[in-house]
């Protein structure tokens, strides 16, 4: 290591504090004495070798705060963030500025999961007959095949591919699909390399599906087949984002499209002039039809539509399925027994894929574990069954925490009305009474920002109940109003895509500014085209949180209701029933407080430097009207306070505001 461990090494005071090596650095970070303060909870967290809990409220420099201590530790550190925004900015911005201001030799290495990256087996094959879906992509290639014999990291981030470029599937590679050290291009392979330059960095800035993609294969013993080295400590940034990512990855799973990608490859693995070929294909045409017979009845069998979402798994439905899973599963068994007595290296595989998908299958099947939610959804084209842990804190203990000493947590919003037990519980770090299982420390450091100057909360009161008839019209009126108060420059945050939808389409022509729609174009596009010039951006899920517009172009954000999970989501309702069953109450232990944190995640959209000034309006009534309300206004930001829109109008235009409310 570049910084071996040693009491000789300078401290976070010395490098950080006032006076200190990075402070001339950190001046375009508006240098304060928060960072230092979460700096030496860091350090601390790293020389007792324990667990952080750090609340870093918006504007702290916490990225910083966090990189200091790490990189003095003399450890291995792994970085995982929840976005590519902000794993750009460390590598790209943070990491850079340390090295060149503080004098600090270290390596650090940006890891992607397998599929943003080239392979180069599966490109020789693809170029022998490339296959397109449109002659639109077949224009692609001809720039592909020169950046394929010039890059130097096989990232595709390097080229200016469509989001939808089937092809891609074709020319990367998965856990599933990747062949390891078996593979003929192993070693000059591009994630062979970003492996062994990650085994000698001191630093690993990854995101969180990769971890705990990576985390997932070592517990199903596949360890070598993932791209993490082994590591000594780990800081979460985005930490609020963990349930979700790590749930994802520590179930059950078969779909239509990964039954469609196993099809594709087995077909591909062996020339038609081959004397097997007769017996494969035939094995492969038996399973895509029975595969296709499936994924084709089961929506209607199981209630499944795309604009519903996810429905619950029930046994009584999934036995109708049970016949045409039957012959799925000895469909890929025979598949798997002909593989078996190959030698290739690619039907060996297909051995692995086919075992791994009737051991899914029957999981799936039985309906039985009751730490698991079993659950189905459409997604486009395809068709998911599903079986999640309801609660993902013992698989981190298993998995995580008896590898790693030293876990940092940390984002804009962990505690919910100023109490860690909730995420803490969530994570297994603390047991049913709120007792810590391990050595845990948390600090909570607040924003430098001045929000009773800077930002304005308005809780309209004359809208209906957010279930009442008539409220999506009654808050498309409302936002053209406050879109009045701004010159537009809106956030307008739903917690449906059905609620988004009707309410643009009630008051987009009312609007005199560029609106946009989420889903019209690509995430980025949007969010330049919405600099660009007076915008009003009607979105849900994805712009909640990891969006950063800071300046005049975002002057107002509204929120369409309180961001309840619907208890009709497969795996709310599982981690609802399970709290009754212990004899928790699921309202205040788990409904309200994860309501209360996803609000602040919408409510930190807006105010991003200290330059910054506007309004964020709620318009579900029952903040005010509910006792739960009162949870909701002690979590977040405090804001100026007001149900007037002419004093909100006064307020914004600087103009006196004569009945201020509290």
């Amino acid at each position: 290591m570049a910084l071996p461990a040693s009491s000789h090494l300078p401290s976070v005071d010395s490098l950080l504090g006032p006076g200190g090596a990075l402070e001339a650095a950190l001046e375009a970070y508006e240098y304060r004495p928060e960072q230092l303060q979460m700096a030496r909870s860091v350090e601390r967290a790293f020389q007792e070798r324990g667990y952080l809990l750090a609340e870093a409220g918006t504007g702290t420099g916490k990225t910083l705060a966090y990189l200091v201590p790490a990189l003095l530790s003399g450890r291995r550190v792994v970085v995982s963030t929840a976005t590519k925004t902000l794993q750009e900015q460390i590598f790209f911005k943070d990491l850079p500025l340390l090295r060149e201001r503080m004098g600090l030799s270290f390596e650090a290495v940006y890891l992607k999961g397998r599929s943003n990256y080239l392979c180069l087996h599966r490109y020789d094959t693809f170029s022998k007959d490339p296959q397109f879906a449109s002659r639109e992509e077949g224009r692609y290639w001809k720039h592909l095949k020169t950046w394929a014999g010039s890059t130097e990291t096989g990232d595709r981030s390097e080229l200016e591919l469509p989001e939808s470029f089937s092809a891609w599937g074709r020319l990367s590679t998965t856990s599933d699909t990747c062949l390891g050290s078996k593979c003929p291009v192993y070693d000059n392979c591009f994630v062979t390399r970003v492996r062994r330059a990650a085994e000698s960095a001191d630093l690993l800035v990854v995101n969180h599906h990769l971890f705990f993609a990576d985390l997932a294969l070592r517990g199903r013993g596949q360890r070598g087949e993932g791209v993490l080295p082994p590591y000594d400590a780990v800081i979460f940034d985005e930490a609020h984002a963990l349930e979700d990512a790590a749930g994802s990855y520590f179930g059950h799973s078969v779909s239509s499209f990964r039954l469609e990608e196993l099809v594709r490859d087995a077909l591909g693995v062996m020339s038609p002039q081959d004397s097997r070929f007769g017996m494969l294909s035939s094995l492969v045409v038996r399973l895509r039809t029975y595969s296709e017979a499936l994924f084709s009845q089961a929506p209607r069998v199981l209630g499944l539509t795309e604009q519903e979402g996810a429905v619950a798994l029930k046994p009584e439905r999934l036995e109708q399925l049970s016949g045409s899973i039957e012959q799925v599963k000895e469909s890929l068994s025979a598949l798997s027994a002909f593989t078996t007595t190959e030698r290739e290296p690619e039907l060996t595989l297909l051995t692995r894929r086919c075992a791994d998908l009737v051991a899914d299958f029957s999981f799936l099947q039985k309906v039985e574990s009751n730490d698991h939610v079993y659950w189905a959804e459409a997604r486009g084209r395809g068709v998911f069954l599903r079986a999640s842990p309801i609660e993902v804190s013992r698989e981190l203990q298993e998995r995580l925490y008896g590898g790693v000493d030293t876990v940092v947590f940390t984002s804009a919003t962990l505690a919910a009305a100023g109490r860690f037990d909730f995420f803490a519980k969530r994570m297994g770090l603390y047991d049913d009474e709120g007792s810590p299982v391990t050595s845990v420390r948390t600090v909570a450091v607040p924003s430098p920002f001045d929000f009773e100057r800077q930002s304005a909360l308005y809780l309209p009161t004359h809208l209906p109940d957010p279930a009442a008839p008539g409220f999506i019209e009654a808050a498309a009126e409302e936002i053209v109003r406050l879109c009045e108060v701004t010159g537009g420059r809106a956030f307008v945050l739903f917690t449906s895509l059905r609620n988004m939808e009707r309410a643009h389409a009630l008051a987009r022509h009312r609007l005199p500014y560029q609106v946009l729609l989420q889903g019209e174009r690509p995430k980025q596009q949007l969010l330049e085209a919405f600099r660009s010039q007076p915008s009003v951006l009607f979105a849900a899920h994805s712009f909640w949180e990891g969006v950063d517009v800071p300046g005049d172009a975002l002057s107002l954000v509204v929120i369409d209701r309180l961001p309840f999970a619907s208890p009709g989501d497969p795996l709310v309702a599982a981690r609802i029933r399970q709290l009754e069953a212990r004899g928790e109450e699921p309202f205040g232990g788990y409904q309200l407080p994860q309501a209360a944190l996803a609000l602040r995640q919408g409510f930190g959209r807006l105010i991003r430097t200290r330059a910054d000034r506007g309004i964020v309006a709620l318009l579900d009534r029952r903040i005010v009207t509910k006792s739960y309300g009162r949870s909701f206004l002690a979590s977040l930001p405090p804001a100026w306070r007001t149900h007037s829109h002419d004093s909100l109008h006064a307020w914004f235009h600087g103009e006196p505001v004569y009945d201020v409310e509290e």
